[in-house]
């Protein structure tokens, strides 16, 4: 069972997500909201996500409140979302949207590291594990879409509250650190937001939420733009998903052949380019051909993200760095996406607003590298942050 619960959950999990996260902003553009409220609505949650991911995880660890905190935040949000499509008046939206970020942000990264302590000694096989992810939003992504276009968004909000509360019942069955009486290392949290490694680690990570958040938030508004159906937004989905299942499945392989963190600085590369053809695009049928491509970045990213954290965390805080990882990604990377995108794709349009971030993802890439072959690490550092390379 070591591998059918964390699927399982990640099947779910991820179908859920398809039935919600691609319409947030159709859903803040249809109750009237300008390009500054949409801005602040997808800009400043993700920054409560990077304090509140950290926070719960780390008080996970200490605590040993794996199951708590990942059930708490499944119905918090769940019981947000369920209230969100009754609601008009921005203030209210913006306090639900906010409260739902701070409930969730723990929820994937304990789930991650639940599943890397069940696995053992097959932590390589993380990647088919999290297949199930790809599959949930794949099969749902058109199944949403259908919904949505007939029924209105109300029931893609519907659908992720049903879903997570099936979900709450299967994380029940996660196993987060089996042996107690692992302590955390003294200083470990420190020496982890202090290692030159780390802080490299962390800004690539930033780089790739912006690349990441900035499709799965704005590809449909972009796509409404071109004329497409919300029928076709769905078809979308399910081809980046059907691209992403090979990636996800041989994903050992791809980090054994160019290293975590090489694959995570190779994404960035991927994410810029995908950025530039989006902005090419002058079709609906076009960004279907390039979702054929954009599909196989993200899970290279989320793979190697994932294991550059299991493999480097000090003892006692593998929660805790995958908490930090998906704060600074879909945290401060989706806030700078956020808070960029919306204004752009007011004023100059979906294709402008791609050419810019697929500039902003490029540059700090370079400028991130620069720095890191400038100033390298001097002194080694204890525990599983002693490493000799990035590999």
């Amino acid at each position: 069972m070591k591998k059918f619960w964390p699927f399982t959950f990640y099947f779910v999990y991820f179908a859920a997500l398809a039935s919600l996260m691609p319409y947030f902003v159709l859903f803040y553009q249809r109750l009237g909201f300008n390009g500054a409220q949409i801005g602040l609505l997808t800009g400043i949650p993700p920054l409560i996500t990077l304090v509140a991911s950290p926070f719960w995880t780390g008080l996970a660890d200490a605590r040993r409140w794996h199951k708590i905190v990942m059930g708490l935040g499944i119905l918090v949000s769940a019981l947000v979302v369920l209230l969100l499509p009754s609601l008009t008046g921005f203030a209210a939206v913006f306090l639900l949207i906010v409260l739902f970020n701070t409930f969730l942000s723990p929820v994937a990264s304990l789930a991650d590291s639940g599943t890397m302590t069940m696995l053992g000694d097959e932590r390589a096989m993380y990647g088919r594990v999290r297949l199930g992810g790809t599959i949930g939003w794949g099969l749902f992504a058109p199944i949403a879409g259908a919904l949505v276009e007939n029924y209105g968004l109300r029931i893609g909000f519907w659908s992720f509250s049903a879903l997570m509360l099936v979900n709450f019942f299967v994380s029940r069955k996660f196993v987060h650190n089996p042996q107690e009486e692992v302590s955390v290392q003294p200083g470990g949290m420190r020496l982890l937001l202090t290692s030159r490694r780390w802080v490299s680690f962390l800004l690539i990570a930033v780089l790739g939420g912006i690349g990441a958040f900035s499709a799965a938030a704005y590809l449909f508004p972009y796509m409404a733009e071109l004329g497409a159906s919300e029928s076709t937004m769905g078809l979308a989905l399910m081809i980046s998903t059907l691209t992403e299942m090979p990636v996800f499945f041989l994903g050992h392989r791809l980090v054994r052949r160019f290293g975590s963190y090489g694959l995570l600085t190779l994404t960035l590369v991927l994410f810029s380019v995908r950025a530039f053809l989006y902005a090419a695009a002058s079709a609906p049928a076009t960004v279907l051909w390039i979702q054929a491509f954009g599909g196989m970045i993200f899970p290279a990213m989320w793979t190697a993200g994932v294991s550059y954290a299991d493999e480097h965390a000090p003892a006692g805080l593998k929660s805790s760095a995958q908490g930090i990882f998906g704060a600074m990604s879909f945290g401060v990377g989706s806030a700078v996406s956020g808070f960029v995108a919306g204004p752009l794709l007011e004023s100059i349009g979906g294709r402008g607003m791609f050419l810019v971030l697929g500039i902003l993802t490029l540059v700090g890439l370079v400028l991130v590298e620069s720095i890191r072959r400038l100033f390298p690490e001097k002194k080694e550092l204890p525990g599983a942050l002693a490493v000799s390379s990035d590999k």
